[in-house]
């Protein structure tokens, strides 16, 4: 008695460990005997591996950056001792002045560093963004682009240049936003905010996905462990922990929004309803998916909205939060948590009236043709 053929389509899907998931559906088994066809692939538009060309761009775009910051810095021009001072004009302040290796904190100010007195007072909301866009030394750029690369290519393979993009611009944002709320004493630069988004986009991507992953819980340490330990890293003096802290949880909130995928029997159904008619309709996603996709709206459009605009009416976190700068730095004996010395200026001639930002203090030199270190040195003595 010959043996009734049932085909079977079979939908291959790209996961993020890079293996293909073979799911075969069955059709229904038509009236008279068929041959055995070929199996036929179908590459689901939903599940697309995307080609990574936007972190590279990033990653060019700030290495970029450095060097113009570097050139404007001109080390030899502004002080008497440089490292490497065999590079001119893009050698390094000494270790002392910037232990990152890197351009004078005058020189980062002057291309867009986050100066929340600036933002709010000096109408230079535009800080907001180009912060995210500088770095403060050699060591904090590789830091920084080599986490972009390790984070954001699978991303960006996996849902696209169009929403990673997104994430890492309005992460930094984020993160800029919550360290001009908190702090108001030093200035701020380095994509470290947009790169903990991307990290807190990936859990929050894990969490409502979480059907479409193998090894679930694994992940979810993994990751976890990951957060963790570069959280832990920002409670060491001259790291900006608030930029972190803003970045991750922006991109926790954004990832429920932007990289939702719908649930795998819905794309088969989409494939086989031709065959298939009489199969009972399945809605796209998961309920807890819109439920956490629509909390998630509400609350970075709330947040983000309030934020602004308690940052534009002079709102200073610590004054409300007597703990909330631990989170920033906790002090040991082994380091302090005191900040740098950041003084403002004003020139009439040859008078050069300097003010401690940080206590208020202010005093009148007669000077002539002063360096940056010279000034430094002045702004040290009146805030110490």
């Amino acid at each position: 008695m010959e043996r009734e053929l049932r085909p079977e389509l079979q939908i291959r899907v790209h996961s993020r460990r890079n293996n293909n998931l073979i799911h075969p559906v069955e059709l229904e088994s038509p009236s008279q005997p068929l041959q055995q066809n070929p199996v036929v692939y179908h590459e689901i538009k939903h599940f697309k591996s995307w080609f990574p060309w936007l972190n590279p761009v990033i990653v060019i775009a700030n290495v970029v950056m450095f060097v113009i910051t570097m050139y404007v810095n001109d080390c030899p021009k502004n002080s008497s001792t440089c490292i490497l001072r065999f590079l001119g004009r893009f050698s390094f302040q000494t270790f002392k002045e910037n232990p990152m290796l890197g351009p004078s904190s005058n020189a980062l100010e002057k291309l867009g560093a986050l100066d929340a007195r600036k933002v709010l007072y000096g109408h230079q909301k535009w800080r907001l963004f180009t912060c995210i866009w500088l770095h403060a030394g050699v060591f904090h750029l590789l830091a920084n682009m080599l986490s972009l690369l390790v984070i954001g290519i699978p991303l960006e393979r996996d849902f696209g240049f169009v929403r990673v993009g997104l994430l890492y611009v309005i992460c930094g944002l984020g993160g800029s936003l919550l360290s001009a709320l908190f702090n108001q004493t030093s200035i701020s630069v380095g994509a470290s905010g947009a790169v903990f988004g991307l990290l807190g986009a990936m859990l929050s991507e894990l969490i409502t996905n979480w059907s479409t992953y193998t090894n679930k819980v694994g992940s979810l340490v993994t990751l976890l462990i990951i957060i963790v330990s570069n959280l832990a890293i920002g409670i060491f003096p001259n790291v900006d922990n608030f930029a972190h802290i803003g970045g991750l949880v922006s991109g926790f909130l954004l990832g429920f929004v932007f990289l939702i995928r719908p649930q795998f029997k819905w794309v088969a159904q989409r494939y086989t309803q031709s065959s298939n008619a009489s199969a009972p309709v399945r809605s796209k996603f998961k309920s807890y998916q819109c439920v956490l996709w629509t909390i998630s709206l509400i609350l970075i459009i709330a947040g983000y909205t309030i934020g602004l605009i308690l940052l534009f009416k002079g709102f200073n976190g610590n004054d409300h939060c007597s703990w909330c700068h631990y989170l920033h730095c906790i002090p040991t004996k082994k380091w302090s948590c005191k900040q740098s010395a950041l003084c403002t200026s004003e020139q009439i001639g040859n008078q050069y009236n300097v003010t401690c930002t940080t206590n208020g203090r202010y005093k009148l030199y007669t000077l002539s043709n002063p360096t940056d270190s010279q000034m430094q040195d002045i702004c040290s003595q009146l805030c110490g």
